[in-house]
């Protein structure tokens, strides 16, 4: 591919865009990605936190260029596959709503989509689909592959470069994210772990053994980086409330209304947080309460947590209930009727943010192929987890189940939660 130019990015160096990226990279649709924080309220926890969709979206798209190339070398792949799969890791994330993950929650209730449905909207009906007719590629299919829902296609494993259970989506995240939050858990040899990949059956990507401990490495990095970043109390306390004000306000501010392209891509972190504080005057107590929170988000009030409920063995049935709102609602409103504490004071949060990989309510995760090259030529195929003791443990859950309120009522919610839930176990009234 003959290339443009550079950009320098502070996790992989130099990326080198062609010309078709370039044209992509300065179209609204991305460049809006800049007003969107990749962590959303984590920033609040871990002040470096502030980095955009925008760097992650160039991040993926070099990353599933380098995987890539690696199949066009092995045969599997041609340059104009490999120019597909950069695209596809670029426009990855182009559908994400203000403060990310966050806001989904708001879109899934009202409009029942994702941020993938909107991804593929935006590239079928946006300025995305004239740019990619002019350079020859169509639209529909660069939708269907940057959310690995390519079908018909002779090459399955093609989704899977953006899509699957150890794609560069993730790579790229877990390096960014442990980067700018200055933690350590996410540093993994992402470079080695793309030169062991290969394809099986002309259907999915797995691991070569001989570099198992580089995909050990990415399985721990993904579950610690979920306890110290994307799950930590605080953070999760800013999301909540972010989800909460967005809910309430979301009719008065129209957050869920968009009917265009040009609507939706109004829609950034600035602009929401602005709309909540134009909320001052509002009469009604749900918008009083959405521009009370915005308030607090500003000045680092951030809800407590006042119980936490950690459950390492799986209980479907009381997972599964804790997971529609209706009923967090209801439990919310009998602690206050047993508190006195207003119930918009009160957040059940059962963690189900999609860009983590252990999160509650998920089914089994998928496990990851792994095979050993034999005499012959063909591969012998297991899962991690047959072949690695510590990846079978993790591969296990953590249900988290906190209930946060505002400082001053933490106490007494604490008293109404454990009443509500039980008493918590010794083991999770202990520091680890």
């Amino acid at each position: 591919m003959k290339r443009w130019g550079e950009i320098r990015d502070p996790i992989h160096g130099y990326i080198f865009i062609t010309d078709v990226e370039r044209d992509l990279i300065d179209t609204r649709p991305i460049q809006r990605l800049r007003g969107i924080k990749q962590l959303a309220g984590a920033h609040l926890t871990y002040p470096g936190g502030e980095h955009s969709r925008f760097s992650h979206s160039l991040g993926v798209m070099h990353l599933a260029g380098v995987l890539a190339n690696r199949f066009v070398q092995l045969g599997y792949l041609s340059q104009d596959d490999l120019q597909k799969a950069r695209i596809a890791g670029l426009l990855h994330d182009v559908g994400h709503g203000p403060f990310s993950h966050m806001y989904e929650e708001i879109l899934d209730k009202y409009r029942h989509m994702t941020h993938e449905d909107v991804a593929q909207w935006l590239i079928k009906r946006s300025e995305l689909k004239d740019v990619l007719k002019k350079h020859g590629y169509s639209p529909d299919e660069l939708s269907k592959l940057s959310v690995g829902r390519l079908e018909k296609t002779k090459k399955p494993f093609l989704n899977q470069i953006v899509a699957s259970q150890f794609d560069v989506d993730i790579m790229d995240y877990l390096v960014r994210d442990a980067y700018f939050t200055g933690v350590e858990y996410g540093k993994v040899d992402i470079y080695r772990l793309i030169d062991s990949i290969d394809i099986i059956d002309n259907k999915s990507l797995g691991v070569d053994m001989a570099a198992s401990y580089a995909l050990e490495a990415f399985v721990i990095a993904r579950y610690e980086m979920f306890k110290a970043v994307y799950f930590h109390r605080s953070v999760r306390a800013a999301e909540v409330m972010l989800i909460r004000a967005m809910d309430y306000a979301n009719e008065k501010l129209g957050l869920t209304a968009f009917k265009t392209p040009g609507d939706y891509l109004k829609l950034d972190d600035a602009s929401v947080l602005l709309g909540l504080l134009s909320l001052k005057d509002a009469k009604e107590k749900p918008l009083k309460f959405s521009y009370k929170i915005a308030q607090m988000l500003e000045n680092r009030q951030l809800f407590k947590c006042a119980y936490e409920m950690i459950i390492h063995r799986r209980d479907e049935f009381f997972t599964s209930i804790l997971s529609r709102g209706e009923v967090r609602s209801q439990i919310a409103q009998e602690m206050s009727d047993k508190t006195g504490v207003d119930p918009d004071c009160i957040c059940i949060d059962v963690p189900t943010v999609p860009s983590v990989p252990y999160y509650p309510m998920q089914k089994r995760p998928a496990d990851i192929p792994v095979f050993q090259t034999l005499p012959n030529g063909s591969k012998s195929v297991k899962q991690l987890s047959e072949v690695s003791h510590l990846v079978e443990t993790l591969m296990g859950y953590m249900d988290v189940i906190r209930v946060y309120t505002a400082a001053p009522y933490r106490k007494k919610i604490r008293e109404a939660a454990e009443q509500v839930f039980g008493e918590r176990p010794y083991s999770t009234r202990i520091s680890f």
